[in-house]
């Protein structure tokens, strides 16, 4: 089952929590969701070199906070926070509605599937031969402190006639343990010859406390 699965999905109530917190019935749920949908949206077109790697959505009766990590925050708050200024009022006027932004710093950027498959996706992007942006991004993710990683590239890698799929791996991947703490994303690479897909995963260890988080 775990190798059918996207890793983060397999986990949630256990290791993680939902990107978005909050509860609505009937109409208020399509809002909410919808709402949802057009703030990702916005936030990933304005910040694309921010390193966005999570945008978590709490709502409370009066109140509706964001929460961005990125691996580049300075990036996102700006000059003296214009910004992050700019950014809250866009949204406000998008869903007509006050929210609060927060920004959070990843610390470390290589143990962070997103980050890492934003990094080689941009490197794709301005032709870099794809064995060397994944060896060396395998290489940063194991000094890291990772026990494992796995990374896969499909498309026309190098602008060959013919699409391929190739896999690279360091270490193991225990995606059937539920306690491992795997980390998984994809992010598509949008090169002059068409499209080549990322999936980068990062096992970081074994939770054995009962303990939900977010990065």
């Amino acid at each position: 089952m775990g190798q059918k699965v996207n890793p983060f999905n397999f986990r949630i109530g256990l290791l993680r929590t939902w990107p978005s917190q909050w509860f609505a019935q009937g109409n208020k749920y399509r809002k909410f969701l919808l709402e949802d949908l057009i703030i990702r949206s916005l936030i990933q077109q304005q910040l694309k070199e921010s390193g966005i790697a999570e945008i978590i959505i709490k709502r409370s009766a009066k109140q509706l906070d964001i929460k961005i990590k990125s691996s580049r925050p300075g990036v996102v708050i700006g000059k003296g926070g214009t910004g992050i200024e700019k950014l809250k009022a866009k949204i406000e006027k998008k869903i007509q509605s006050k929210v609060k932004v927060s920004i959070e710093e990843i610390t470390k950027p290589d143990l962070n599937a997103k980050v890492v498959a934003l990094a080689i996706a941009e490197q794709l992007e301005k032709r870099i031969p794809y064995r060397r942006v994944v060896k060396q991004s395998l290489d940063r993710m194991m000094q890291a402190g990772a026990l494992g990683c796995r990374v896969v590239v499909a498309g026309r890698l190098n602008g060959s006639e013919m699409t391929r799929r190739e896999m690279f791996v360091k270490g193991k991947i225990p995606l059937n343990t539920l306690r491992a703490d795997v980390d998984y994303a994809y992010v598509p690479a949008r090169t002059v010859y068409g499209l080549i897909g990322v999936k980068v995963w990062i096992y970081r260890g074994e939770v054995f406390e009962k303990k939900i988080k977010n990065d």
